[in-house]
């Protein structure tokens, strides 16, 4: 779906309020007028420690200083940018697989699932999502389902770019498992600045599509194994905003007919 097909609420003001907090914006963004609220983005709280650190450097530079009150403030002004989590509409329907991160569409290729997943040998359709700096690097979920598996598994720091990044690289895998018996795999992983992956569920958590599950610091990849029977909507090379970019759909290997019945 993409933003302009949105349907945004046609009151503004308190009224707003309710409407926004039902659909998942947070209380403090529903709470001011939409001028402002198009500007103030809410940040990650795993952003808080480092803006922080940076709000005191900035004012011991500044106590030393005026001129040097500038090299604190861009980089608390970067860290702020960086962890910014802006509210997501995510599309529903259980046949719909969504982006877990922004960024652009690396790869769609068969590849083995990372063997904790215990998904098998047989290779699965996957799609890949690269996020550089500069993509708002909070992970949300592809499907809707339960965490049937969550596992960290350490390595190295390869360029996400590169296909042996998903083999050998510092990885958090998920397997998502819908109440329509697909099983889905999903890795966050650590890319050549990344040194930190943010999980924020438990194993058992039951997600909706589009839930924030954690984040990657500071560039990284996220990984998407199909089960069979789901074909891809996106191409290589295509820009991807988590939690509303439709990454596939399982209706385009049904007939017509069958769309009116689910």
């Amino acid at each position: 779906m993409s933003r302009a097909g949105r349907r945004r609420p046609a009151f503004d003001g308190v009224f707003a309020r309710p409407y926004m907090i039902a659909h998942g914006q947070p209380a403090e963004v529903a709470e001011v007028p939409d001028y402002l609220r198009r500007l103030i983005v809410p940040v990650h709280p795993a952003g808080w420690p480092f803006i922080a650190g940076g709000v005191v450097v900035t004012v011991l530079l500044g106590w030393f200083g005026g001129q040097l009150l500038w090299l604190g403030l861009l980089p608390t002004a970067w860290m702020t940018y960086f962890f910014r989590d802006p509210p997501r509409v995510t599309p529903q329907g259980e046949d719909l697989v969504v982006s877990p991160a922004d960024g652009t569409v690396q790869a769609i290729a068969e590849r083995r699932p990372p063997p904790e997943l215990e998904l098998g040998e047989a290779p699965r359709r996957c799609i890949s999502v690269f996020l550089n700096v500069f993509d708002v690097h909070v992970n949300r979920a592809p499907v809707s389902g339960r965490v049937a598996r969550l596992v960290y598994h350490p390595g190295k720091f390869l360029n996400a770019a590169d296909d042996k990044a998903s083999d050998l690289n510092e990885r958090q895998s998920f397997r998502i498992e819908t109440a329509q018996g697909e099983i889905f795999g999903f890795v966050q992983i650590a890319g050549l600045v990344a040194r930190r992956i943010v999980c924020q569920v438990e194993p058992g958590a039951l997600l909706h599509a589009g839930d924030r599950v954690g984040m990657i610091r500071f560039g990284s990849r996220c990984d998407v194994y199909l089960p069979d029977g789901f074909a891809p909507m996106v191409a290589v090379g295509q820009r991807a905003i988590a939690g509303e970019t439709v990454l596939a759909d399982a209706r385009r290997n049904r007939p017509p007919t069958a769309w009116r019945r689910s």
